[in-house]
């Protein structure tokens, strides 16, 4: 049997008195899309600060691409292919829409990325000075390649490739900060509420492209409120309340299934779509 992509195991997390996410298990296969619902507070995103690397859990193993990654640092783990968004979209406003992109690429480089202890940066700066033509031949096809990245969503940020972020939309910069993401080619891209504040026309285009990735192969661990989004789109869910695991399984069937129920009644509805088999 292949292993999971990604395999967490009995994963917790304390905060003082407070357990923020409790014993969990988790597996990813490759190619697959995995959500994790739950209402606020329920602990998702400190379950995704614990699998990208941000925080440390107080027990239990993180295993990714056959490697125990528990506790390591995020750009270790960029390296490795995991690419993560955050809850609030986070981007470097003084920067171009294309730079940001051209930002998660850096663990692509290679031309100018001297594997030289101690003289390493030293060369890297001589490197980005002189600009042989390695180096201006791996600029180009990594700006080709945000290019690309850029026309996924369309005409929301290809035409203002040379624009600074600060001058975007808020749901251009969500849309930038996902394309900054895939600009490392993740094996593993994590996804912490991208719809978070987008109108329902926003939230159905970004379905959209969620839907492509997956169809492309994306491999995908997402969190999202929009339920309806989640029973399309979801190969499988794992729902969450109180930091524990209540359900998990086939959307229809995590969607139906009592203790979900329970957890979102005086939080929000489920919803009005008819269950997914």
């Amino acid at each position: 049997m292949v292993p999971p992509l990604l395999q967490v195991r009995g994963v917790t997390r304390r905060f003082a008195g407070l357990v923020a996410v409790n014993a969990i298990d988790l597996d990813v296969a490759e190619g697959e899309l995995v959500s994790v619902i739950g209402p606020n507070g329920a602990g998702k995103s400190t379950l995704f600060n614990l699998i990208s690397g941000l925080d440390r859990p107080n027990v239990g193993t993180v295993h990714f691409a056959g490697q125990d990654v528990t506790g390591l640092r995020p750009e270790r783990l960029a390296a490795l292919g995991l690419a993560r968004t955050f809850q609030h979209g986070r981007v470097f406003g003084n920067l171009s829409v294309i730079d940001n992109v051209l930002v998660g690429a850096h663990v692509r480089l290679r031309c100018v990325r001297p594997a030289v202890p101690l003289l390493g940066p030293l060369i890297e700066l001589g490197l980005a000075a002189w600009r042989p033509a390695a180096v201006r031949a791996e600029e180009q096809s990594l700006r080709a390649d945000a290019e690309a990245i850029l026309a996924l969503f369309g005409d929301r940020l290809l035409p203002r490739r040379d624009q600074p972020a600060y001058s975007l939309s808020y749901a251009n910069r969500r849309r930038l900060e996902i394309a900054r993401a895939l600009a490392l080619h993740p094996r593993l891209l994590l996804m912490d509420e991208p719809t978070a504040g987008m109108n329902e026309s926003e939230t159905a285009e970004m379905q959209v492209l969620i839907g492509r990735l997956k169809a492309s192969g994306q491999t995908l661990l997402l969190i999202e409120h929009k339920l309806e989004m989640v029973m399309r789109l979801s190969d499988r869910v794992l729902a969450m309340d109180d930091g524990q695991r209540i359900a998990e399984g086939l959307p229809g069937r995590v969607r139906n299934d009592p203790a979900v129920i329970e957890a979102y009644l005086g939080h929000h509805a489920l919803g009005s779509a008819e269950p997914v088999a």
